[in-house]
């Protein structure tokens, strides 16, 4: 009988990871107790990901808000800073937020809108049209975007994130002007020492304020080295950090390429099969109701085994159905297909019988599914199995 299951996702549950622990023993053995235990088989090219929590909690990577605001002192000078591009995270810039404005005597705190980088709304288009604000131009001060808006709040945490940050920053002893703009160079009117606070236009962001003359640091551009001690990012800074207490970070993980590798080698030599690994943070996909998308860490894999290099290279099923092989149902239709597919060209880019495939790296697509199966909450499962995912309809 032919195999009647695709691409299966499986959370592992796995000990709780603290600093020092040896995760290329830890993980091998969680799974193969797991396969034992709830009676599956591993197989080659298996994908098995490590959130990347799990990989910065047992490295140790952490820095406090002091460490921020001694970086920022450094490197901006101490005085007045335009913090641009905020997200609205109370887990994600809460306690980076706290660290900045320690390291600063007053903040100029320029939101975008109307959302933040990565989709956490203020308002809506259709409330920028009905009070004729045009997001592309219009430089909002705080009073006036309260007497067009009102006091708006996040639709699913309920927490007005304005009247938020400054809380967060007057208690640090910072002064804090707060406006709405989505121009870099709006910020320049303020102040010339600028820290840019977006993930994926960051580069843009600097590029601008630079030609302009401004003094610019990014989040990719703080502890990107040990202050007094602490972790760092060399590549990534404060980018993919979260909150760990409400005076420290836990930063995205470094220096793990080794890691996934080794673990692939602990696999192979324990199972005989070689298992794909990669070290996964948030995914890439976009919530329809609240029109988040997610994506609040700076890349979806940072480390990942050469297997998982690439994009999918797959035909589009229902084209062959409804086009090529239009005339013919049942298992004579099932058999051309397979061929179809056995016969495949190694390469189908701009070829019409791939066009609606999905054009994503592998490690974004599979970060993706893994991020939606562990989840962020009480799951305890930091760890998933992914069977199945490089298989096609002829696969038995």
């Amino acid at each position: 009988m032919s195999r009647m299951t695709g691409t299966v996702s499986r959370g592992i549950r796995c000990p709780i990871f603290k600093e020092g622990d040896d995760l290329a023993k830890i993980i091998p053995a969680t799974v193969i107790e797991a396969a034992e235990c709830d009676g599956f088989s591993l197989h080659d090219r298996d994908v098995v990901a490590i959130t990347e929590s799990v990989v910065a909690r047992t490295q140790g990577n952490y820095c406090t808000i002091d460490d921020i605001a001694e970086d920022v002192r450094n490197k901006l000078g101490g005085n007045d800073i335009g913090v641009i591009f905020p997200i609205t995270s109370r887990n994600r810039f809460s306690v980076l937020l706290s660290g900045i404005a320690r390291g600063a005597k007053k903040i100029f705190l320029m939101f975008s809108y109307p959302s933040d980088e990565v989709g956490n709304a203020f308002l809506t288009l259709d409330d920028l049209d009905e009070k004729g604000v045009n997001p592309y131009s219009d430089v909002l001060t705080e009073e006036q975007f309260h007497e067009l808006f009102g006091d708006p709040v996040h639709e699913f945490t309920g927490v007005n994130y304005v009247d938020y940050y400054r809380d967060l920053i007057k208690a640090q002893g910072c002064e804090c002007e707060i406006i709405f703009a989505n121009q870099a160079k709006a910020i320049l009117d303020y102040t010339k020492n600028v820290l840019t606070c977006d993930i994926h236009t960051r580069a843009r962001s600097k590029r601008i304020l630079k030609s302009l003359g401004a003094n610019v640091c990014g989040l990719d551009d703080l502890l990107t080295a040990p202050v007094n001690g602490s972790g760092y990012n060399e590549k990534y800074g404060l980018l993919g950090s979260n909150k760990a207490t409400d005076e420290k970070v836990k930063l995205f993980p470094r220096d793990s390429q080794e890691l996934v590798e080794k673990i692939q080698k602990n696999f192979y030599d324990l199972t005989g099969k070689c298992i794909e690994v990669m070290v996964y943070g948030d995914g890439a996909f976009k919530d329809p109701q609240g029109k988040i998308w997610e994506l609040a860490d700076p890349v979806v894999s940072p480390f990942y085994t050469k297997g998982l290099i690439g994009t999918p290279n797959e035909v589009k099923i229902k084209y062959l159905a409804d086009n090529d092989y239009a005339e013919l149902k049942g298992e004579e239709l099932k058999e051309a297909i397979k061929q179809t597919i056995s016969k495949k060209d190694s390469d189908l880019v701009g070829k019409m019988v791939s066009e609606g495939t999905t054009p994503r790296q592998l490690t974004d697509l599979i970060g993706s599914l893994c991020d939606l199966t562990s989840g962020s909450g009480d799951k305890g499962t930091p760890v998933v199995l992914v069977q199945g995912y490089f298989d096609n309809y002829t696969n038995d």
